[in-house]
């Protein structure tokens, strides 16, 4: 196994992590990547204290390895942080913002500590505050994108500043070829979200799962149109009739765009989801759910089929394994 220090504990098969997706990370999606060999991951900023302790006893009983649990800093997250220490959750990352006064905390509980960064800065103050794994975003990845550095730059400068500190690589890695060439930039593993979109178990609406396999990266936006509940986030989406109508109109600035403030659809309790949310449809989602928020990274063109959580690790696996015989030890 390549991770090192307390990350070992985990005892993963394959250094494959599956992003924090949003609502479409299901328990059955982070259970499934985990007892395939990687780790599963659940976005757990947005739900409540008691749905969370649903999901996460959903989780627990559909896998007996770890899994973990993300924490997005531009939301409140104490009592849900409390959540996921109270039931044992193996691992803790954190994303658009320090997490460092959380650090303590996380290893106390005997958790693996992870900050998501996008610069070089990020990273030298993930590694002084003592993150056990660093997840280095560039700039292709799909949904919210914390830094303006590719993927291919990113990656080693990280490495190289944060000594012993493992790293992830994120952003633009969909399948063997991108596991290969993370490992050649130094990173321990990756940190993949677009890929896992067309997973059999994922929680997403059939339309969006549909655009992401027929999408390539010409079908991609970065922006910050989709900031209704989370502004001045920037994100990379899939082009759809909202971006199009919006970069007709010059690009026009809230809250004057076009369609500002209509429903485009509805979750399942019945809640409006208006035009410009920063949500993406879920399975459950009634309404126009191509008009929302398509979260994708620049190699969406990659992901060509539908397929099993465990099919995807698999075959990300062996990207990890050619690279790794093909280093001289």
């Amino acid at each position: 196994m390549i991770l090192r220090g307390p990350v070992d504990c985990l005892d993963l098969k394959h250094p494959i992590f599956q992003a924090p997706i949003g609502g479409i990370a299901s328990p059955e999606l982070a259970a499934a990547v985990s007892n395939a060999g990687g780790l599963g991951n659940l976005a757990c900023t947005w739900q409540s204290p008691e749905t969370l302790h649903k999901i996460l006893d959903t989780t627990a009983q559909l896998t007996n390895k770890p899994f973990g649990a993300n924490f997005v800093l531009d939301f409140p997250i104490d009592s849900r942080l409390d959540v996921a220490l109270s039931h044992k959750v193996r691992v803790i990352s954190f994303f658009w913002g320090d997490g460092a006064r959380y650090v303590a905390r996380v290893k106390d509980s005997g958790a693996v500590a992870i900050q998501v960064i996008g610069s070089i800065a990020e990273a030298k103050r993930a590694a002084a505050a003592g993150f056990d794994l660093i997840v280095a975003q560039g700039r292709e990845a799909g949904g919210h994108v914390r830094g303006q550095i590719g993927t291919m730059s990113l990656v080693p400068q990280v490495v190289d500043v944060v000594g012993t500190v493992p790293v992830l690589a994120a952003g633009g890695i969909i399948d063997k070829r991108g596991v290969a060439a993370a490992r050649a930039l130094g990173a321990a593993g990756v940190w993949v979200g677009t890929r896992f979109l067309a997973a059999t178990e994922a929680n997403i609406h059939p339309r969006y799962q549909e655009l992401v396999i027929a999408s390539d990266g010409d079908s991609t936006l970065y922006s910050e149109i989709f900031d209704v509940g989370w502004p001045n986030a920037p994100l990379r989406t899939l082009r759809n009739a909202t971006t199009s109508a919006w970069e007709t109109a010059a690009p026009s600035k809230a809250p004057n765009r076009p369609g500002e403030g209509e429903c485009v659809a509805r979750r399942a309790d019945g809640s409006a989801i208006p035009r410009y949310s920063f949500s993406s449809p879920t399975r459950d989602v009634v309404g126009d759910a191509e008009a929302m928020a398509l979260y994708a990274g620049d190699g969406v063109g990659l992901v060509h089929a539908r397929e099993s959580a465990s099919n995807i690790v698999a075959e990300l696996a062996s990207g990890l394994r050619h690279c790794d015989a093909a280093t001289p030890a």
